[in-house]
């Protein structure tokens, strides 16, 4: 029996061999009492196949032999950790390439593209008692606020003057990002792109190593330690995977063996033209076990907590972004072989690992986040696309047009319950022509901050988890540039210092208050108080737990510059009211809880208002959002 077995081949034939990644690439072993690495391959069509090494011998070739399903191995001795090496594969079609290994765990450093020999061993893990809490099924019950990051312009440090990039090592990159994110209380940090990718301005979505984290940031090693370390202080950590699409660099997975390999071979559904990128063939049971095992191999081995899955609707869609498409064999526009991949990737995450997966989809399809067995996709959450332009759309328009749009706002409850939803606002709101996210708002720049604050506000006390991108929650004025550093020198600024404390205030008051955190299906946990008020630019509602108002929280949002003195709203229960949170917390002389010792006490009056026994008055000042304490 080889390394690479008979179970083995069976189960990657049939797409359930979830840990390939053990066996396929190159691997330090000891065979015969002698140290050196097993390489092993799949190319079926390939005529021949050989490793080159190099070594001290440049251009070594070593012939690999082939199995008849067409796996190909060698075991060549000496070759250790850290050397360099390629395939050599001449394809069916006679043409000789060179690749880089598929199930490669390194990298070289762009723009060179070898493959690196790297052990999964020799890192000692310390956060044994964050990973014995991890429990995938409680997430709709817990508290998730992602900080979404992209390492190489989150912070730069250039080295010297011959560093082009100023990239940090994954280590103070860890260290750094553990500190700030505590400080300001998200609970999790997602990762935009950082497996594998050769260039720069794709951010990390146009993979050529599904089980690399890229070399930009450092070794294997130093990611674990980066994850570690944000998992000793409470952080989950969450990864952007991309199992749609990948490019057509001539070293990576195109035409792998001479042939159509892990893309499609239907000219109508082998790329994606929006992109010019290859689209994984998910019906083809070597690439879902090529897949399913990259996915699981981040879980297991380097201690991800969730993986964002990139572009779910160009998987769906058999007619994504092409003009011409091949029907499914019912005649539709559903892709039913990838669709049948992200059920079965799902279920098997959820069953066999402590990971799960979110869906960045932008379909209208019902059922993304509803479980397999009673007919969904099985993602456990969803971005939520729609809340984020209805939202960002209202607030665009002049205050005085927006009470003809104030359906922008109003209608978004009629889907929020529709799936376990993150309400997002992601890199994609503030990068190339889109500006930042004051650029998006209207009114004066001190309107636009104030816009911010009262935005924030909205998306933290809304149905569904929470993402901000990195710079939003200082309010950057610039948009986001992917060679660049975040402009932290704003944060010294009152105004953008301002919008930084009133996110962490939020993250604060999120996380104390299980009626804002504990998501479900269920529409009753929401009811507008003030839906109606469209010349005012004024929505109000209560967030309650499903059975009554134990817990429950009042939301008023003034979107305006107008000051509404004499503003009231019904409310279900006597007693006093709360506030323990305003937007205008953090500004002196405006009567925030350290000017007034605590948060300020209200009392309703009998009367009846918006269908409620009681009223309560409250003088909204521009722009402002409050959080109220209800009495019981």
């Amino acid at each position: 029996m080889g390394f690479f077995t008979d179970v083995d081949n069976y189960l990657f034939r049939q797409g359930t061999s979830y840990e390939v990644y053990k066996k396929m690439g190159a691997h330090i072993v000891t065979e015969n009492d002698v140290k050196g690495t097993r390489f092993v391959l799949w190319a079926p069509n390939a005529q021949a196949v050989s490793v080159v090494c190099e070594t001290e011998e440049p251009d070594r070739e070593i012939p690999m032999e082939r199995s008849a399903d067409g796996i190909w191995e060698v075991f060549i001795p000496q070759i250790k950790s850290g050397d360099v090496y390629r395939y050599a594969i001449t394809g069916a079609d006679g043409v000789k390439r060179y690749k880089s290994d598929p199930y490669s765990f390194r990298y070289q450093l762009r723009p060179d593209n070898g493959s690196v020999v790297c052990s999964l061993r020799g890192y000692k893990w310390n956060d044994s008692d964050y990973m014995a809490d991890v429990d995938n099924t409680a997430v709709i019950d817990r508290p998730m606020a992602i900080y979404e990051v992209h390492l190489g312009s989150w912070k730069k440090e250039y080295k010297d003057e011959d560093d082009p990039d100023g990239f940090m090592n994954y280590r103070e990159l860890g260290d750094q990002l553990a500190d700030y994110v505590s400080y300001m209380g998200y609970t999790h940090v997602e990762l935009m792109g950082i497996c594998e990718y050769p260039f720069d301005p794709s951010w990390g979505y146009q993979v050529t190593g599904y089980f690399a984290p890229t070399s930009r940031y450092g070794a294997p090693n130093d990611l674990r330690y980066m994850i570690d370390t944000l998992h000793q202080r409470g952080i989950g950590v969450i990864l952007d995977w991309v199992p749609a699409h990948f490019p057509k660099d001539d070293f990576a997975l195109g035409r792998f063996d001479g042939t159509p390999l892990y893309e499609s071979a239907d000219p109508l559904r082998a790329e994606f033209p929006i992109w010019g990128t290859y689209a994984f063939d998910h019906g083809k049971p070597e690439v879902r076990s090529f897949l399913i095992s990259s996915a699981f191999y981040w879980i297991n081995e380097f201690h991800i907590d969730a993986l964002r899955v990139d572009a779910v609707a160009a998987m769906q869609y058999a007619d994504f972004s092409r003009s011409e498409w091949r029907p499914n064999i019912h005649g539709g526009h559903i892709n039913l072989e990838s669709t049948d991949f992200l059920k079965q990737i799902n279920s098997e995450l959820t069953q066999r690992t402590k990971g799960y997966l979110m869906a960045e989809d932008s379909s209208i399809e019902r059922g993304i986040t509803n479980d397999v067995h009673i007919g969904g996709l099985g993602f456990t959450l969803k971005w939520n696309m729609g809340w984020m332009y209805d939202t960002l759309k209202y607030l665009s328009y002049d205050f005085h047009e927006r009470r003809y749009h104030h359906g922008e706002l109003t209608h978004i409850p009629d889907y929020a319950f529709s799936e376990n939803f993150i309400l997002v606002l992601s890199h994609d709101e503030v990068n190339v022509g889109k500006g930042s996210i004051t650029d998006r708002l209207f009114g004066s720049y001190e309107d636009k901050l104030a816009s911010v604050k009262a935005l924030y506000a909205f998306q933290f006390t809304f149905p569904g988890k929470k993402l901000l991108f990195m710079g939003l929650d200082f309010a950057q004025d610039s948009e986001w540039d992917f060679g660049k550093s975040l402009d932290r020198r704003l944060i010294d600024d009152p105004g953008h210092r301002d919008v930084m404390l009133t996110v962490r205030r939020l993250l604060s008051v999120y996380k104390e208050t299980p009626t804002l955190y504990s998501d479900s299906k269920d529409s009753a946990t929401f009811e507008w108080v003030t839906k109606d008020f469209a010349d005012a630019n004024v929505i109000g509602y209560i967030r309650k737990n499903p059975w009554n108002y134990s817990g429950a929280v009042l939301v008023i949002c003034n979107f305006s510059p107008w000051h509404h003195g004499g503003y009231s709203c019904g409310v279900p229960v006597d007693g006093e009211y709360t506030r323990i949170f305003s937007t205008y917390d953090f500004i002196p002389g405006q009567g925030g809880p350290e000017e007034l010792g605590g948060y300020p006490v209200m009392r309703c009056e009998y009367s009846w208002c918006d269908g409620k026994p009681y009223r309560l008055s409250y003088g909204l000042r521009p722009f402002e959002s409050v959080i109220i304490k209800l009495p019981l």
